[in-house]
């Protein structure tokens, strides 16, 4: 997998939020975007997976160097970010049944087990998701950010809400992504940048 980002811009109206950004990243690279709060970087991050387009430049895909196309992507990208919302009046396991649902996956249980194990959930997996703490919702929104095994990871805030049991796992996730698939991070906290190998800061 390669990612490459050339000359990315975004405006909302008259505002500038940020100009000229670019990077290129293969497998086995990770990066960090850092910057001042309200600088862009949830922003950066949502042109990345493609849930809005930039006012200026590229963004490429491009697996065995042919690019891909968008239906394409969708597949091949985990996110995890503050402002992704998970059906609180259905169970944990509806929740991820959904996303299997929706990302056309098959013969998941072992997998999804694994995971709610990992992620310190196992028990409460048909417990309504309303009744979660923010740190539980968080490590759910892991389960359905990475059980496909995607080619890019983007976390947004990655260690927000998480107890220190939390983001040790998040810490050991990332590690793991970073070996040979591509890590993108958003953060300014300064144990998430050591796993980002290189780094851009946008709004400065």
């Amino acid at each position: 997998m390669e990612l490459k980002a050339e000359g990315l811009g975004k405006d909302f109206g008259e505002k500038k939020i940020f100009r000229d950004i670019g990077f290129h990243l293969y497998d086995g690279q990770s990066l960090a975007i850092t910057g001042p709060n309200g600088s862009g970087k949830t922003t950066l991050i949502k042109i990345l997976c493609g849930l809005i387009r930039p006012s200026a430049g590229s963004l490429k895909y491009r697996r065995n160097s042919s690019e891909m196309e968008p239906d394409q992507i969708f597949p091949a990208i985990g996110l995890v970010g503050p402002y992704l919302e998970l059906y609180e009046e259905l169970t944990a396991r509806e929740n991820i049944r959904f996303f299997i649902r929706m990302r056309n996956l098959h013969d998941m249980d072992e997998k999804v087990a694994d995971l709610f194990t990992l992620f310190n959930l196992s028990g409460r997996e048909d417990d309504p998701v309303k009744t979660y703490s923010s740190g539980m919702r968080q490590r759910l929104k892991y389960i359905t950010a990475v059980m496909h095994d995607p080619e890019v990871l983007l976390l947004d805030e990655p260690t927000s809400n998480l107890d220190s049991q939390g983001i040790e796992c998040v810490y050991h996730l990332m590690e793991r992504q970073k070996k040979d698939r591509i890590l993108i991070i958003a953060t300014n906290d300064r144990e998430d940048l050591k796993y980002g190998d290189q780094q851009i800061a946008v709004g400065t």
